[in-house]
């Protein structure tokens, strides 16, 4: 497996809406993160591609949900940036960090290009309480892999220290069994021992993902959870992800208006129920 670590601080601006009529996010010590999942088919290769009006719809709904975790499937590394500054306009979070983890080509290991020329992968973002703050960004690729695939699935997350750990993936698309084991390697595995701690030794995870585990079918999703881990879904292939501890407390599909072969996912997360 490869592995990339480094500590990100994140983008400073300041945003340009009301922090009265926000909605929850990642920053501060609030109790709720609102955490966002999409697919954007923005390789510019795949035939769900849309000539780049998936990242514009991809704007107007973090514009209008303010979310305090986006995460990112399927686009080029110039889209995070673009994703970053549609944040940090939208939310009162004072800072963004993101992280970009290219997919890898099975055969000569070099980052798969989206026909822009640009590195192709998964992000995530998450906004931070204020200028300077650190967050750790992890990286690396399965273990197991579809020998049919060309491309090697890769996971990304971002610890944010005494917080939580925010990350996303996009499993195999090829094959149902492949995709399952990526999915319980990740989570019991690599984010069971996570490289930031709280106090109390526990680091939550959120993980917002396209799982390529079809909500209701076999294997589903719910096959790959460890013991008290929770979800929410699209009714399709995505999901939101929380450990033990923490709680989902609402969840809304938004439709990405043909842009994109997924919805939006939308959930708001309780770090600390009670």
């Amino acid at each position: 497996m490869a592995l990339a670590a480094g500590w990100l601080a994140g983008c400073s601006g300041r945003a340009a809406s009301d922090p009265t009529d926000a909605s929850p996010s990642a920053s501060g010590r609030g109790d709720t993160v609102r955490v966002l999942q999409l697919n954007l088919c923005n390789s510019g290769i795949a035939d769900c591609y849309t000539g780049g009006r998936a990242v514009t719809r991809a704007v107007e709904v973090v514009r209008e949900h303010r979310p305090g975790m986006v995460s990112l499937n399927e686009v080029c590394r110039d889209d995070v940036r673009v994703l970053e500054q549609a944040m940090t306009a939208a939310s009162p979070a004072a800072t963004v960090a993101s992280a970009f983890a290219p997919a890898r080509d099975r055969g000569s290991g070099a980052p798969v290009r989206c026909l822009n020329g640009q590195e192709f992968g998964d992000a995530v973002l998450v906004g931070l309480a204020a200028p300077g703050v650190a967050a750790r960004s992890t990286s690396g690729d399965y273990p197991v892999q579809d020998p049919g695939d060309t491309e090697k699935r890769v996971w990304v997350c971002l610890d944010l220290p005494e917080r939580f750990s925010a990350c996303t993936t996009h499993t195999s698309s090829t094959d149902a069994a492949v995709a399952l084991a990526q999915c319980r390697y990740l989570l019991s595995s690599v984010l069971a021992t996570p490289q930031a701690a709280t106090t109390d030794g526990v680091q939550p995870v959120v993980l917002g993902a396209d799982l390529n585990l079809a909500a209701g079918g076999s294997p589903g999703p719910d096959a790959c959870l460890p013991g008290g881990y929770r979800r929410t879904d699209d009714g399709g292939r995505q999901d939101v992800v929380v450990s033990p501890g923490l709680a989902i407390t609402s969840h809304t599909v938004i439709d990405m208006q043909g842009t994109t072969d997924h919805p939006g996912l939308l959930a708001d997360v309780a770090l600390h129920p009670r």
